[in-house]
């Protein structure tokens, strides 16, 4: 079975693998199903257990063999293209593809060029074979109460020898099944040969129309354009319906839905790709599940994992996540009528924490273990014990009671917009107070049970800047982290010069969860690191780090994707840190977009006051850029160009929205235009002087002029150089000169690679 003109975007997108790069191939069928493989040896120490199918937490079947003509195919020899809806292996004259079907547990797998005789066997080490019936052949899934069909195409017989199925070479292939009954199994498959063509069309439609409708970006810049529109696929991968719509937190062990997981990725996986009908599916869902048991201390919290036999209240830092994702969610979307609905649980959720959290300073407290660092031991201690006051759980905390005062406003809920204004005030002012000293260029991670800070360098300070007022400690702190936390290859979880910082995260020297947030690298964290390095205006730099994730999609892991984590330190030999953790993590993805679309380019709707902010911050490594970015029931379509003598131009057109468009491009004094349906929004700066970090300098002026639908001016608009914008950034452009990736330091530098006793050894293992 074939697909025929399959659209040149994804053509273009194929990605060839070799033998010695061996990388993780991974689909789903964006329901509960996922096939997991490696281009050619499925070998890697965690991940190999999970190869085959899987459906809804069960290993169905771990992968398969193939034969042809007598010979069994060796994937290891083969020529190897990953596409984002296909895996072809070249075996000399024979040609092997795999396909996965959207929405049914099908797997195809097409084996032409054999002269006679094809043959499949599939693996697994408690999969039982039940019977052959005709030219069926049913097996009991590995885990699971799951029925596996296997059969030939095209009508053919198959027999078996020795565990190989064995079919003509006119059969073309294989199809697998998964399903509850025998029945439903046979049903399926011979559903899915029948339609085969037309449902394989249908799948790559869907990835075409995807990359064009929801996810839309040019530019001659071809390693961006290829990087980002494979990440945006593989990030779709993760937005499923395995229980009503939501976002995998991460493959292959976390196929189900997590709060934190769901609210850190949803600006980067359905927001800024327009998918404001899942997003709101999401919201809904965790609501649902919210504790409603005024008694409880955990009232007013969402789940940090959402499954009915599993509810789990056990996470600080979710439901802060959840009001202010809501509050995103209605900025992109304009729907205001989800305020209404989900107003008595943005109220549960702050008062709850209010009754039961929140102490005389205005702090919200939590266990050792219901921050992101949640990793214990077998005696459940805390890895990183980060209680009572995380500086990021304050951050989440102010978010959500300045987006609790947002709702209450709109709810005309004067009571409560002050109440919660007033906490927020407190808080703002005893955490600037609390966690900073002069002594440290950096803010404390945590108030111990005491008040008492404690002075760890984490990423997690990086959430906090909201918090405080003051530029110049701002980038200090930024230029600190930079250096000390964040590799070519991404951001650590701790500094190198703790004693406690672990340099790698899968080694025989020590249990992985004692590394887990004691050093490994978190490519989400990347996100947060990107941003504060813009905002203090250095694109460039930022620019540097996405780049290198760009790179990783490409070249390493999972085709297309990003990993959870990765150790702080190469390898001995090597010149690039080994990844590590989930192959494929939904925040990884999530935050690489994310900033790309907020921060690079810079739009920012806020339908709920009727504005959006373009502030676009472009790399000078890149000349042109077009991309579309949903907004309510409407689009902004920008379409960027850079010319040789530094001239810059910002093309903006809107459709089917009407808002005021406030330009902020640095350091220029902000405009604010009114734009309406059919506008189109020319801003010109021309940029003869341009400092190292990309930054206009000098006399230069913004031009800006709005044309209507037939091409009539209706207003222009100029902006000069802010002095206050200038200097401020002439201030972090000090600070912030010179500033390296952080560098690994000699082994012998970290007292957990010493040598430990027998005793100790035992401990960490258990």
């Amino acid at each position: 079975m074939t697909v025929d003109n399959v659209p040149e975007l994804l053509e273009q997108m194929k990605i060839k693998v070799s033998r010695e790069d061996n990388r993780a191939v991974s689909f789903t069928n964006k329901e509960a199903a996922y096939y997991y493989t490696q281009s050619h040896l499925n070998d890697h120490p965690e991940h190999a257990y999970f190869e085959g199918m899987n459906v809804a937490k069960n290993r169905i079947f771990g992968g398969y063999t193939l034969y042809a003509d007598g010979q069994e195919l060796d994937n290891e020899l083969a020529e190897v293209t990953v596409s984002p809806y296909s895996l072809v292996r070249t075996h000399g004259r024979l040609k092997e593809e795999l396909w996965l079907f959207d929405y049914r547990n099908v797997l195809e797998v097409n084996v032409t060029g054999a002269s006679a005789e094809i043959g499949i066997s599939l693996k697994g080490e408690a999969l039982d074979q039940l019977e052959l019936n005709g030219s069926t052949v049913l097996f009991k899934a590995m885990e699971g109460e799951w029925i596996v069909a296997l059969r030939p195409g095209k009508d053919q017989p198959v027999s078996e020898k020795e565990g190989v199925f064995l079919t003509t070479a006119a059969a073309g292939g294989f199809f697998i099944a998964c399903a509850r009954t025998a029945e439903e199994a046979g049903k399926l498959l011979e559903d899915t040969e029948r339609r085969a063509d037309a449902l394989k069309g249908e799948r790559v439609r869907r990835m075409e129309g995807f990359l064009q409708n929801n996810a839309y970006l040019r530019s001659s810049n071809e390693e961006l354009t290829l990087a980002l529109n494979w990440i945006s696929l593989t990030m779709d991968q993760l937005v499923t319906r395995q229980q009503g719509e939501g976002i995998y937190a991460g493959l292959p062990w976390f196929n189900e839905y997590w709060g934190r997981d769901q609210f850190i990725a949803m600006p980067g996986a359905v927001l800024v790709s327009g998918q404001f009908a899942t997003a709101r599916q999401i919201l809904l869902s965790f609501a649902e599940y919210q504790n409603k048991d005024a008694e409880s201390k955990y009232y007013g919290r969402v789940p940090n994992i959402l499954a009915p036999e599993n509810i789990d209240y056990h996470t600080t830092d979710g439901t802060p996540r959840f009001i202010i994702q809501l509050q995103d969610y209605v900025k992109y979307s304009g729907d205001t009528g989800l305020i209404e609905q989900l107003y008595p649980a943005v109220c549960s959720s702050i008062e709850g924490s209010l009754r039961h959290w929140v102490d005389d300073k205005g702090y919200l407290t939590h266990d050792d273990n219901e921050t992101w660092m949640d990793a214990r031991d077998a005696e459940l201690k805390s890895y990183s014990p980060r209680d009572t006051r995380a500086n990021d759980i304050q951050a989440l905390w102010y978010g959500q009671l300045r987006a609790g005062v947002y709702f209450a406003e709109y709810m005309q809920d004067q009571d409560k917009a002050e109440k919660w204004g007033l906490v927020a005030d407190q808080l703002q002012k005893n955490f600037a107070a609390d966690f900073h000293d002069p002594a440290y260029p950096y803010l404390a991670d945590r108030l111990d049970k005491d008040g008492v800070p404690e002075f760890s360098l984490r990423p997690n300070q990086l959430f906090a800047f909201d918090l405080f007022e003051g530029r110049k400690f701002k980038d200090t702190a930024v230029r600190t982290a930079w250096e000390e936390l964040v590799y070519p290859w991404g951001t650590a979880s701790l500094d190198r010069r703790h004693p406690f910082f672990h340099p790698f995260h899968l080694t025989e020297q020590y249990h992985k969860d004692e590394a887990y947030h004691n050093g490994t690298v978190w490519t989400w964290l990347n996100g947060i690191a990107i941003q504060r390095m813009i905002e203090a205006g250095q694109q460039e730099t930022a620019y540097e780090l996405f780049s290198n994730m760009n790179r990783q999609a490409l070249e390493l892991g999972v085709v297309g994707g990003l990993s959870e984590n990765l150790d702080a330190y190469p390898e001995a030999g090597a010149s690039r840190a080994k990844l590590t953790g989930a192959y494929l993590q939904a925040w990884s993805n999530a935050e690489q977009l994310r900033v790309w679309y907020q921060y690079f380019l810079g739009i920012r709707p806020d339908l709920i006051l009727g504005k959006v902010t373009l502030a676009p911050r472009m790399p000078q490594e890149l000349s042109d850029v077009q991309v579309r970015v949903k907004a309510g029931r409407g689009n902004i379509e920008m379409i960027y160009s850079a010319a040789s003598g530094g001239e810059q131009v910002f093309v903006y057109r809107f459709a089917g929205v009407e808002l005021a468009a406030i330009v902020d491009v640095s350091p220029f004094e902000l405009l604010e235009i009114p734009v309406a349906d059919g506008n189109e929004l020319r801003i010109r700066i021309g940029g003869e002087k341009q400092d190292g970090n990309g930054q206009l300098i000098g006399g230069e002026k913004l031009a800006a002029e709005l044309l209507g639908g037939k091409g009539q001016l209706i207003g222009e608009w100029s902006a000069d150089v802010s002095a206050g914008r200038a200097d401020e950034q002439r201030q972090s452009d000090r600070i912030i000169s010179g500033v390296q990736f952080a560098e690994p330091l000699a082994l012998s530098e970290h007292p957990v690679m010493k040598p430990r006793t027998n005793a100790e050894d035992v401990k960490k293992k258990e």
